[in-house]
C-alpha cells in the first residue's frame, strides 16, 4: 500500500544571518520537514537541521536575479506539500517583516492545506542590536519605524517621508538603491546632522558597518564599498552606540571580577 500523505506546511524565521540565531523551535521544525524551500537570506548552514534526506530547493530572490517568482515559489509550496508531505518555508528573518508570509500562507490554505508560523528574529532589530544601537532609548528616542526601502513597483516609500518628520528612529530594509532620495528627503527636514549607520551582512562574519550623518553617509558607502544586502539605521540612538559597547565591556569585565 502506497503510504498517505499529509500535506502541510510551516512558515520558519531564519533570523538574520548568524546560524545561532535560529530559534530552537525553528530548529524542531526543520528536523521533521521533507522539503525545504529557502530564502537567500537564510543561512544555508542552518539546513544542516534538516534530515540529510529531505528535498533542499532554493528560492531565493536577490536584486535582478530571481531564480523563482511569488507565483512559482507559492505552487512549488503546495505542489511539494500534497506530494511529500510536510514542507518547512525557510525565510531570512521573520517571515512577517516584509516576507511576503501571510501572502503564502493565504495561498497555501486555499487548498485546504494546514499550516503553522514559527516567527523568526527580526533583522531590522537585531542587526542594530548586534552593533551596540538601540533602537528605543530613554530620553533619546520612544519609537521606532520599520520601513521598506523599495516597494513592490520598485519605488521609495512614501512613509519614509513621514518618518524623516518624526523624532523616532528609522530603520529601512532593502534601501541602498534607493539611498540618495532617503538623504534628500531628511535634508528636506533640516536633519542633515542626523546620525546614520548602515550595516551590511548583519550578525555575519563578514559584517561591515559605516556610521556618519545624512550629509555625510554617502560618502561612507562608497570609502567603505557598502552594498546590499544592508540595513539603513537613522537617529541620534545611533550616536549612543560606543557608550552602549563601552556599558557591555564594563559589565562583562564586573561579572569576571565578580567570579574571581
Amino acid at each position: 500500500m502506497n503510504k498517505i500523505v499529509k500535506p502541510r506546511v510551516t512558515l520558519v524565521g531564519a533570523g538574520p544571518g548568524d546560524p545561532d540565531l535560529l530559534t530552537i523551535k525553528g530548529a524542531k521544525a526543520l528536523a521533521d520537514a521533507n522539503v525545504v524551500l529557502y530564502d537567500a537570506l537564510a543561512n544555508e548552514e542552518i539546513l544542516t537541521y534538516a534530515p540529510k534526506k529531505s528535498i533542499k530547493i532554493f528560492v531565493g530572490k536577490r536584486k535582478g536575479c530571481h531564480e523563482y517568482s511569488q507565483d512559482q515559489i507559492n505552487q512549488l509550496i503546495v505542489d511539494n506539500a500534497l506530494t511529500y508531505g510536510n514542507v518547512v518555508r525557510l525565510k531570512g528573518g521573520d517571515p512577517f517583516i516584509f516576507g511576503r508570509g501571510s501572502e503564502e500562507i493565504e495561498y497555501i490554505e486555499s487548498f485546504g492545506i494546514p499550516t503553522s508560523v514559527v516567527p523568526g528574529i527580526s533583522s531590522s532589530i537585531a542587526v542594530p542590536a548586534n552593533q551596540g544601537i538601540s533602537l528605543t532609548k530613554r530620553g533619546v528616542s520612544e519609537s521606532f519605524w520599520v520601513i521598506t526601502g523599495t516597494t513592490s513597483d520598485r519605488k521609495l516609500s512614501k512613509d519614509v517621508a513621514l518618518a524623516a518628520q518624526s523624532s523616532a528612529t528609522v530603520v529601512i530594509l532593502m534601501g541602498m538603491s534607493k539611498l540618495e532620495q532617503i538623504v534628500a528627503l531628511f535634508q528636506n527636514e533640516s536633519k542633515g546632522e542626523t546620525p546614520v549607520a548602515i550595516i551590511q551582512n548583519g550578525t555575519m562574519p563578514n559584517e561591515k558597518i559605516g556610521i556618519g550623518t545624512i550629509n555625510s553617509i554617502s560618502q561612507v558607502v562608497k570609502d567603505n564599498n557598502l552594498s546590499s544586502p544592508a540595513i539603513i539605521v537613522i537617529g541620534e540612538v545611533v550616536r549612543e552606540r560606543n557608550k552602549l559597547k563601552g556599558f557591555y565591556k564594563e559589565f562583562i569585565s564586573n561579572k569576571v571580577c565578580a567570579r574571581e
